[in-house]
């Protein structure tokens, strides 16, 4: 007789997820199953499904051997979705409950609310404890708040949980050492070896099944860039704290040609599906800063990444659903450019980040934030569309992260309630932080001619389709009043560019995946 059926997501491979809390593993059933829907309801890219369905197999197999009975269901049995799955499970198992750790997405969790009156039994959903701060915590922290500036929230969680504090204040006299983790790109920099991905039999068998399910799915299979089981995603680990950690702060914001990892740990993907806990991976980063192997504000930034931004975007994001996901400040409505599918545009930013993201499925967050995204802004895409790009193409990605680093940090759809001000920027940005602009088509330098980069005119032409409300925006003030400060012809000049790159790109054929 089966009591409970514990159903795991494929974004929860934790031994200590709370479904599992006070689970018997001779009368509970645990379920898995890679189900249709998930694979399909964004264009994903071909390593991120066959990461997740990978490290789901792996984590069935980690289940079964400390003595869970694991039903496992296959993407070939044709399951069409979680409902349906939870079904034929109870149809042959007959459980008298079913059990599930809160999914991390809205639609999934509304979807949960009408499985009682569905499947006819009582449906338990727990709260996911691996994050530090609870929905309703936040939102209490959130109350009466016009805008919710990460920092304060940063601070709080420092409090909490201890983290690089000295008594009751920060160590080294300061809360944040952002200022100091912004070095331009340096050809000269030693960088790590790149990460290896697994190479095992049920790796190898989901590869071969993403590239006979999926053959048009968006991005490369080969070569494989991730761990699939804990002790890989372990290794890796102990790779960054060792090799990049030290030069993670300063260079973390440096982007080179063909080098899409840099000093950047690559953990996220780890994290998000449960393979590695959050506090362990802080308080091992801590170590090595209190061991001296690591500068505090390497540290700092890294630690600030995982309590203070991860914590706080997903709090927005529960916050703020399931409205947040159309709100659209700015009016934006251009289609993303087909180049975002393919990497073939002559801007090698572009290509170059868009060119890694299909090889790789990653880019870190500055060239997701200030390339791919600040292009977007400036050009006006509609901020749902890239939304779902950016939910499919990276292998980290999942809605309660990605939709509020993408509308409200990178696109300003939700009008500043997140971020108090647009991440626009011109070509000089590009070209301090990167060597992108080397060898480039385009100059980023140049003011007139054949070779002007387009960054620049469509930044100014941002600045001016927006202008009355950046008018009311005092961090807007200085691009506001340069704009203004520009002579009527050179405006003219500048907008007449833009609409002219944006004409080319309404002209150019579209692609939807």
């Amino acid at each position: 007789m089966t009591r409970n059926l514990i159903l795991i997501l494929g974004d929860q491979l934790s031994p200590g997820i709370s479904a599992l809390d006070g689970a018997d593993p001779g009368r509970d059933i645990v379920l898995m199953a890679e189900v249709l829907a998930e694979a399909r309801y964004v264009d994903h890219h071909k390593q991120k499904l066959a990461l997740v369905f990978a490290a789901m197999r792996h984590f069935a197999q980690e289940l079964r051997a400390d003595g869970w009975r694991v039903d496992y269901r296959r993407l070939d049995d044709g399951l069409p979705d979680l409902a349906a799955a939870v079904e034929d499970a109870i149809a042959r198992h007959a459980p008298d409950e079913i059990i599930v750790t809160a999914p991390g997405e809205w639609r999934l969790w509304q979807e949960m609310q009408g499985w009682r009156q569905r499947l006819g039994l009582p449906v338990t959903i727990r709260e996911d404890h691996r994050f530090l701060c609870s929905r309703e915590a936040f939102a209490r922290w959130a109350a009466g708040r016009k805008t919710l500036v990460m920092e304060p929230f940063y601070r709080l969680m420092r409090r909490q949980t201890g983290f690089l504090m000295e008594g009751d204040q920060p160590a080294g006299g300061r809360w944040n050492f952002d200022a100091e983790n912004r070095a331009p790109a340096q050809d000269s920099l030693f960088l790590p070896a790149p990460p290896q991905g697994a190479r095992d039999a049920i790796t190898a068998e989901v590869l071969a099944l993403v590239a006979r399910a999926f053959p048009d799915s968006f991005g490369q299979l080969d070569p494989f860039c991730w761990q699939v089981r804990r002790e890989g995603a372990a290794a890796a680990r102990d790779r960054f704290l060792r090799e990049a950690l030290p030069e993670f702060g300063r260079n973390q914001d440096a982007m080179l040609a063909d080098r899409p990892w840099m000093y950047h740990s690559i953990l996220s993907p780890y994290l998000n599906l449960g393979l590695l806990d959050p506090l362990d991976l802080c308080r091992r980063a801590e170590a090595e800063w209190r061991a001296g192997r690591a500068p505090l504000a390497a540290v700092e930034g890294f630690i600030r990444q995982i309590i203070g931004w991860r914590e706080y975007v997903r709090g927005v994001y529960w916050l703020k659903m399931p409205g947040y996901v159309d709100e659209n400040a700015l009016g934006a409505e251009r289609p993303l450019p087909a180049f975002y599918w393919t990497g073939r545009t002559e801007m090698r930013c572009l290509a170059q980040v868009i060119g890694q993201t299909i090889q790789t499925g990653y880019a870190h967050h500055i060239q997701r934030l200030m390339v791919t995204g600040t292009y977007a802004l400036l050009i006006g895409v509609d901020p749902a569309a890239v939304h779902r790009w950016y939910l499919g193409v990276y292998v980290d990605a999942y809605e309660w992260v990605e939709l509020p680093n993408t509308l409200g940090m990178s696109q300003h759809a939700d009008g500043g309630f997140l971020a108090t001000k647009p991440y626009a920027a011109s070509a000089n940005y590009i070209n301090r932080m990167s060597d992108y602009c080397q060898g480039c088509a385009y100059d980023p330098k140049a003011r007139t001619g054949p070779r002007t980069c387009p960054w620049n005119a469509l930044y100014w032409d941002f600045i001016a389709r927006h202008a009355e409300r950046w008018g009311l925006n005092p961090r807007m003030a200085l691009p506001l009043r340069a704009w203004n400060a520009k002579p009527e012809a050179e405006q003219l000049t500048l907008r007449a560019a833009a609409a002219a790159h944006l004409a080319a790109l309404d002209a150019a054929p579209s692609y939807a995946p």
